[in-house]
């Protein structure tokens, strides 16, 4: 969850405070204000924690940056309502627990075959020497593996099939995005990715790819979008409706 506004260049101020409260309705809630030096706008998230997160961009300042949280409050509210009304999934993972992969809601199922333990979810399997005492661990390595296998794969697929050029595909453990695209034509992928469906997964991969011609979030980058992904709404609703993924 992000919300977004032109930058507008302003001289840093020196020993600003970086953290504080901000009253949202009948609340406070918690401030923190970053410094991104690649950021080119001020940038407001809400965090699982409930903290509001303001990125401040080169050569903003902390003022402005907490001006800009307070003109947003009506938007951080109703985030944080979504936010209350959500079910929170188990931290840990045990034998029973139901995950996301490919799209669907799969169970984590454990059997013993000699002296082996063996889980078991959808068509996946994995050997455990040792049963720990929290599956997810195991089972996230698990996912970030064939996420490393599978996507850079589809990329360069889409990529030859629309006549881009990629120099570099990375899978990386991003905690507030599914994907990003620099410059240099390099595309990062978000491993939970593996844990979306086709559709979802390759969205994100089309609107990255459609970086490469426009850098930025204009009208004509949303045209190529659509062009490369007529269905990307569809997509959008599922990544808005599961965004406690990248929690």
């Amino acid at each position: 969850m992000q919300f977004e506004f032109p930058f507008r260049l302003i001289r840093p101020r020196s020993r600003e405070p970086l953290e504080g409260w901000l009253r949202v309705g009948p609340r406070q809630v918690p401030l923190a204000l970053v410094r991104n030096r690649r950021a080119r706008r001020y940038v407001l998230r809400l965090r699982p924690d409930g903290t509001a997160r303001v990125s401040i961009p080169r050569g903003g300042s902390a003022l402005e940056a907490r001006r800009f949280a307070e003109r947003n409050i009506p938007w951080l509210e109703r985030q944080l309502l979504r936010q209350a009304s959500r079910p929170l999934g188990p931290k840990s993972w045990s034998a029973g627990t139901e995950i996301l992969f490919r799209g669907k809601s799969v169970r984590l199922e454990l059997c013993s075959l000699e002296d082996t333990t063996v889980l078991r979810f959808a068509d996946q399997q994995l050997e455990l020497k040792q049963l720990p005492d929290d599956l997810r661990p195991a089972v996230e390595g698990h996912l970030w593996k064939l996420a490393a296998d599978e996507l850079p794969t589809r990329v360069c697929e889409f990529a030859a099939l629309h006549k881009l050029e990629v120099r570099r595909v990375m899978v990386r453990n991003q905690r507030s995005r599914w994907g990003s695209c620099s410059r240099n034509g390099t595309i990062s992928l978000n491993w939970r990715l593996i844990q979306a469906g086709e559709y979802v997964r390759d969205y994100i991969i089309l609107h990255e790819l459609a970086h490469l011609k426009h850098m930025n979030h204009s009208r004509r980058f949303w045209a190529e979008v659509e062009r490369l992904c007529p269905d990307f709404e569809r997509a959008e609703a599922w990544l808005k409706a599961h965004c406690e993924l990248l929690s």
